[in-house]
């Protein structure tokens, strides 16, 4: 068994290392722009170049480090259909993302990011409590990380609401999906998660129109991909006062640029893309179950639906 790997970072050699362990019986070609390689039964990459795309397209199939599979869905058909992308399952991330945006959550309801503007300022004063009943929680994308993320926030007692392409069921929850559904969703959240998986109906989702239908004062957290937010008109609505606030952890451009608007507006709290960072050890173990389970014609999970974009 032979398998191309390919980091974005560069970064080959401890990813090699684990998979020695995990996957002690193939052997690991590293890409190399400009090289030709040698021909590989499987593909194992994040955000790869377009350079790539000879070698991707002659693979049983493509194993992506990463939840999201966008940068390789860009591609379109230049990566034949009948060759499967597999993505990670949780492999440790919906621990994170539920840390991450539970913190954000308390930051905002229980004020302390206006305390924290009232410290800097030498202000001592009590500000009045948000009422629990009315910080309602919207998470848009009940995937196996929404759902984490929702599992996390339940204990707190806050009115939680779903939001997704299709109809899902969770006990405790408002759920709502479809272009029907949106509306109705996003009217009642005072905050507003996006857990979505980048797909040309999710782009630019998030645009004056619809965080005008959120509640005056509501509050906005992205840990999906910066896409999914009109950035300038999230900039306005910020300004306006109808957003009180915003915690973004994913940017249109990565790194975010120096020059960028974000970084002057207090009221935006910025992380640069570490809400769910890959744990390596647990990505390769996965990855390696999941090739011996293609090997053997065993059913793999998180075979990437491409209609879907996820």
């Amino acid at each position: 068994m032979r398998i191309l790997l390919h980091r974005a970072d560069g970064k080959t050699e401890p990813w090699l290392k684990d998979f020695s362990k995990y996957l002690p019986e193939a052997e690991f070609e590293i890409w190399h722009a400009g090289e030709k390689s040698q021909p590989c039964d499987y593909a194992v990459v994040w955000s790869p170049p377009e350079a790539m795309l000879p070698e991707l397209a002659q693979v049983k199939a493509i194993f992506n480090t990463g939840a999201g599979v966008d940068a390789l869905l860009r591609y379109g058909e230049a990566i034949p259909r009948e060759i499967p992308i597999i993505r990670l399952g949780d492999a440790g991330m919906g621990l994170q993302m539920a840390e991450y945006v539970t913190h954000a959550v308390l930051r905002y309801f229980r004020r302390f990011d206006d305390y924290e503007r009232q410290a800097r300022a030498g202000v001592w004063a009590t500000l009045p409590p948000y009422n629990r009943e009315d910080f309602a929680i919207g998470v848009l994308g009940l995937g196996a990380l929404g759902k984490r993320v929702i599992e996390a926030l339940a204990p707190f007692g806050f009115p939680l609401r779903g939001w997704s392409r299709t109809d899902k069921r969770m006990d405790g929850v408002q759920c709502y999906h479809g272009d029907d559904g949106l509306d109705t969703f996003l009217r009642g959240s005072r905050v507003l998660v996006c857990m979505l998986p980048l797909t040309p109906h999710t782009n630019n989702l998030i645009d004056r129109t619809n965080l005008g239908k959120l509640p005056a004062g509501a509050y906005v957290i992205n840990v999906a991909r910066g896409a999914h937010i009109a950035e300038p008109e999230l900039l306005a609505m910020i300004k306006s006062g109808h957003i009180a606030a915003a915690t973004l952890d994913v940017f249109r451009n990565e790194p975010l640029p120096a020059q960028h608007p974000f970084w002057q507006e207090p009221r935006i709290t910025i992380t640069p893309h570490i809400s769910a960072l890959t744990l390596r050890r647990e990505s390769v173990q996965q990855i390696a179950d999941k090739i011996r389970q293609f090997e053997s014609g065993q059913p793999v999970a998180d075979i990437v639906d491409r209609n879907l974009g996820y």
